[in-house]
């Protein structure tokens, strides 16, 4: 039996996730703060599936979803760390509570459910994996998206130093850093500032052209963990040559690009 938890599983990709999982023969349980959302997804799955509403930013939620879990099943072998929320706007004119918001969903959160999961994980002292989703976004900033470029980049830096940790524990929990490109979801929910309204509506429509769904984009994620890759990346092309190029800039000292300067 393999057993997966997977936060942000009411919609998106940790829905696919949780439905590909499933396919595979693994038993899910499912954390999302959207209860009605996360139960509708639980019941299109079926007995594997198990529900439990979560706030990931707060940390006793995250140990409550431990024990379910664990008194569930008796066991964990993969942790998505999902969750994940996004804000528009000039990084001046972006609210404070969503500034607030984004990093308590997209770092804190996963750093709670790290702490609520990892000590588990190495008690059991059996093969396990952390997949942690940044975004193509934890490499490529964008003006207008600033919270979510910090709050992933961050993410694949607290990933890193998870990796590092765990190794020199010698433990056997591998780590996985997650980077989707376009993947059609709700995570432009949010209105967006008058600034950024023509931005906003710009990227809904590239992910309705360009973006894959969550079930066709969740197979290529459980491939990756079956070949055992830290790096993660379905869908290459949002991520080079752009990455290249951006590091080439930063090796020359060059400013980059969107900054009208020489």
């Amino acid at each position: 039996m393999t057993v997966a938890v997977i936060t942000g599983a009411a919609g998106g990709i940790g829905a696919g996730l949780a439905r590909e999982a499933a396919r595979r023969g693994m038993q899910v349980v499912l954390a999302d703060r959207d209860e009605a959302a996360l139960q509708e997804v639980a019941r299109g799955i079926g007995n594997a599936a198990y529900a439990v509403q979560t706030d990931v930013t707060d940390p006793a939620s995250l140990e409550a979803l431990a024990d379910k879990a664990y008194k569930a099943h008796g066991q964990v072998d993969l942790l998505f760390n999902n969750a994940g929320v996004l804000a528009t706007g000039n990084s001046w004119e972006i609210p404070v509570e969503k500034w607030q918001q984004s990093w308590a969903v997209n770092v804190d959160g996963i750093l709670n459910g790290l702490r609520a999961f990892v000590p588990r994980l190495l008690a059991a002292d059996r093969p396990a994996r952390i997949i942690n989703t940044a975004s193509v976004g934890g490499f490529l900033p964008s003006p207008l998206m600033a919270p979510y470029s910090a709050t992933k980049f961050a993410t694949v830096a607290l990933t890193e130093s998870l990796a590092g940790e765990l190794a020199m524990l010698g433990s056997k929990i591998a780590v996985s850093l997650l980077a989707p490109g376009p993947v059609k979801s709700g995570i432009f929910r949010d209105t967006p500032g008058q600034q950024a309204e023509g931005f906003h509506n710009t990227m809904i429509d590239m992910l309705e052209q360009n973006g894959m769904t969550g079930d066709q984009f969740a197979p290529l994620v459980l491939d990756a963990i079956e070949r055992g890759e830290y790096w993660i990346f379905p869908q290459p092309e949002a991520l080079e040559p752009t990455f290249s190029n951006r590091n080439q800039a930063i090796v020359e000292r060059k400013a980059p690009q969107f900054f009208t300067v020489d």
